[in-house]
């Protein structure tokens, strides 16, 4: 049987793009031994990995009103402590354990404290994930066993790396493609625009780790706080990963070859 693992980049609201493709496989009959993700990713494959269907992960989302409570307050003169959205998590996680999920999986969050990266594979999944989503600049380092924690897109936003050793085929799914453009009309556009080519810097060489990578064009585009945008982020990157494993032999290959 063959072990299929998927990596889940970071990417703010965008991440709701991990569910749209999980769906898409999971209705081709993909299953998976492994899953790793930054920030946003691993929020969804958290949930996923609970055993819950991609489409219910997004009632569940839209349902707790998630993204609202992760939204940094405009014009607030203090960081926003994302630890108060453990509570929304909690009934979906019982055990809040990593290692309890019913699918492996890695989470990358960056050790603010001692400035490296780090992969949990066992441990809270709740402060875990939550650490891993912790924007610098925008919400407070979470700490686990007296060390600040904080976005593991920091160091690494597409966290491919966990799964070479394990999987004999990786799926790679990341939600911050960037289209060509030929001017820049604000301040903040530009900002936003050089701090996702940042986060995209090394996407060619994790890429050729991946087997197959599904990307939706101009994701990159919507902001990452654009909570208005979670249903069609949704049903675009559905649309999407389903164009691109449409007749792809890798893909028929796995069907009734990957684990149970």
């Amino acid at each position: 049987m063959a072990k299929v693992g998927i990596v889940l980049s970071g990417g703010g609201i965008r991440g709701i793009a991990h569910l749209g493709v999980l769906k898409a496989l999971v209705n081709q009959g993909i299953t998976f031994s492994h899953i790793s993700g930054t920030s946003a990713g691993s929020i969804a494959g958290a949930l996923f990995a609970s055993g819950l269907d991609p489409e219910e992960c997004l009632n569940i989302i839209n349902r707790t009103k998630l993204l609202r409570f992760i939204r940094p307050a405009i014009g607030s003169l203090g960081l926003v402590d994302i630890q108060n959205t453990a509570s929304l998590l909690k009934p979906y996680f019982p055990e809040n354990l990593i290692e309890k999920l019913k699918i492996p999986l890695t989470v990358a969050v960056t050790n603010f404290s001692e400035g490296k990266l780090e992969y949990f594979t066992k441990g809270p999944v709740i402060q875990t994930i939550l650490a891993s989503s912790c924007i610098p600049g925008i919400f407070k380092p979470m700490m686990i066993d007296n060390k600040m924690y904080v976005d593991g897109g920091v160091l690494n936003n597409f966290p491919v790396e966990p799964l070479l050793t394990d999987c004999d085929f990786i799926i790679g799914s990341s939600c911050n493609h960037l289209k060509p453009i030929e001017k820049l009309t604000t301040f903040r556009s530009l900002v936003g625009r050089a701090g996702m080519m940042l986060i995209n810097r090394d996407m060619e060489q994790k890429s050729a780790f991946c087997n197959i990578l599904i990307e939706p064009k101009d994701m990159g585009m919507i902001s990452a706080f654009d909570t208005k945008k979670a249903e069609t982020i949704y049903w675009l990157a559905y649309e999407e990963a389903l164009k691109t494993i449409k007749g792809n032999p890798l893909i028929k290959t796995l069907v009734g070859q990957t684990l149970n």
